[in-house]
């Protein structure tokens, strides 16, 4: 890759020490020693090991459970490589927390998603590179350069491998309709909707009507992460008594909070696939689980920005 490369650093904190090894491994580059852990009083100390004086720094770490524990060890990475000099910080979120709080929706309430970009912008972050973002508009959050990076081909190549027959795509909201669309036309098939109603701030919703044609097809669910499961496997629940033969499921960011790994575990899906923006331990993947590896993809978008490249051409 030539001797621009060596400038490169890559550090992780505790939120998926995996993948960033992996997106390393990926580079062939060694990951970036550095101490991050709390002390007895809880307040969080890091300590990069290495020099970074003007070195290109890249800082893995997605904002996932416990989320106020990973942004807050995310903030103080970047604050300690900015105060050692680093030439240009880059924030590597592949999940970002907080990401459905991007707009007032009720009196009275806050837009986390953009007080989280104030943060990373005020902590010292030159750049943000992440992973399907619950909503789009997020990136106009931020005042730095934003790569939203999408897993979409890496799920679509996995079900494509698969040769379906009769596949239909199905959106398990209205919200998530406009990136279901491009799923179905990757795939080549049609494109269901499922139009459910949210009862007040509970994480409970209510599924209700499927909108598209699913009788006698095999039915693909998609959404962006999969949270406490309730939705998609309400929506498997309809499918099946629309008529479908099999439901499988797919996101990209597997959340995963409360009952939801038990609650797939006893739902009606062939499969469940999602990405390692979050990390899945192996104890907490049932048999319906299937991961797939983000890490060429966050490790391409590194290299590129790091040469100067272009990273829309990833996937064009």
């Amino acid at each position: 890759m030539g001797p621009v490369i060596d400038e490169l650093k890559i550090f992780t904190g505790n939120a998926n020490r995996q993948l960033a090894a992996d997106v390393c491994a990926y580079l062939n580059i060694p990951l970036g020693q550095a101490e991050v852990f709390k002390f007895a009083n809880d307040n969080t100390f890091v300590r990069i090991l290495e020099n970074v004086r003007q070195r290109d720094v890249f800082i893995i770490q997605p904002t996932s459970y416990p989320v106020n524990d990973n942004l807050m060890e995310l903030l103080i990475m970047i604050d300690a490589c900015k105060r050692a000099s680093a030439g240009r910080i880059t924030a590597v979120v592949p999940y970002y927390g907080y990401g459905r709080t991007d707009k007032k929706d009720q009196p009275r309430v806050p837009i986390t998603a953009r007080l989280v970009a104030d943060l990373l912008t005020a902590a010292g972050a030159d750049r943000l590179v992440t992973v399907d973002l619950h909503a789009g508009q997020i990136q106009g959050f931020f005042n730095i350069p934003v790569d939203e990076l999408t897993a979409l081909p890496i799920l679509v190549n996995h079900f494509k491998a698969k040769e379906i027959d009769d596949l239909v795509v199905v959106a398990v909201d209205i919200g998530i309709s406009k990136r279901a669309r491009d799923v179905a036309q990757r795939l080549n098939a049609p494109l269901a909707i499922i139009e459910k109603r949210r009862l007040g701030n509970s994480d409970r919703s209510e599924s209700l009507n499927v909108i598209g044609d699913v009788q006698g097809k095999v039915a693909l669910t998609f959404d962006d992460e999969i949270d406490t499961g309730g939705t998609v496997v309400s929506a498997a629940k309809v499918l099946l008594e629309r008529g479908v033969t099999q439901v499988y499921c797919c996101a990209t960011h597997p959340v995963l909070s409360g009952s939801a790994i038990q609650r797939i575990a006893d739902s009606d899906f062939e499969e469940v696939v999602v990405t390692d923006t979050i990390h899945l331990p192996l104890e907490r993947r049932n048999g319906k689980f299937k991961v797939l590896s983000v890490a060429p993809l966050l490790g391409e978008a590194i290299h590129r920005i790091h040469r100067g490249q272009s990273v829309g051409e990833l996937f064009s």
